[in-house]
């Protein structure tokens, strides 16, 4: 019998092919490794599509499954076997859309007063990074955005930002509030001690020279925590 991992695409029974049965019963029907496979197109010597796809998205390469691929670099990607340039760039590519698809969607709903849209817009930028980083958000008048910056990225657990810094900013880009937003690359957005000593430091300075910070969001893997929301803000100004 013909060994599974050396078969060909065209060696197996047609129902199923990634190709024949996306065509018959549609590509909601594929698995995660039919749907990489099509996108793969071909395999390598003695591994068929499949098979490579399978590889990537299972232990100890894809331990994560599909969560694995946007965490993946060209180099990593790289010291799989079978995986080339140009395969490595199909994936990279597939990671970025599905990263834009999300985003183009949460955007339709964007409402800077509100932290479950704020959080779910910037959700797949942040969610997947390996080290923390923060990101400032510039309001006008009408709460909408001037502009956004990457103002620090931090340690695997930790972030350095200065007051000095993010207001330089917002006074430069004429801002009347902003918005603090970082991630937790552990997955858990519960805010640490220094995440509420900054908050408290930036929303003190800003107070002093009239520019609101409305909020310090927290970004975990699908998840968020919102200090304003969590009533952090109006505990401060009950202990002033």
């Amino acid at each position: 019998m013909e060994n599974r991992n050396t078969e060909t695409i065209k060696m197996m029974y047609l129902e199923d092919r990634p190709y024949e049965k996306c065509e018959q019963y549609g590509a909601e029907h594929l698995t995660d490794v039919e749907l990489l496979a099509v996108l793969l197109r071909t395999g390598t010597k003695g591994e068929n599509s499949l098979r490579l796809a399978q590889k990537i998205l299972h232990p100890p390469f894809g331990s994560e499954g599909l969560l694995s691929i946007p965490q993946w670099s060209m180099e990593q990607l790289l010291k799989i076997k079978g995986i080339g340039k140009v395969k490595s760039i199909q994936i990279l590519c597939l990671a970025e859309l599905a990263r834009r698809m999300a985003k183009a969607e949460a955007a339709l709903g964007l409402d800077f007063s509100s932290p479950d849209s704020i959080a779910r817009y910037y959700m797949e930028d942040l969610r997947h990074k390996k080290r923390e980083v923060m990101k400032l958000l510039l309001l006008n008048t009408r709460s909408r955005l001037i502009s956004e910056m990457d103002v620090s990225t931090g340690t695997i657990n930790s972030t350095l930002v200065s007051p000095r810094e993010l207001f330089v900013e917002a006074l430069q880009k004429n801002a009347v509030s902003i918005i603090l937003l970082h991630n937790h690359p552990s997955g858990d957005p519960t805010p640490s001690k220094e995440d509420l000593l900054t908050t408290r430091r930036v929303r003190e300075s800003g107070a002093l020279i009239g520019i609101e910070l409305l909020d310090h969001i927290i970004i975990g893997d699908n998840c968020y925590f919102s200090l304003r929301e969590k009533g952090f803000f109006s505990q401060e100004s009950a202990n002033r």
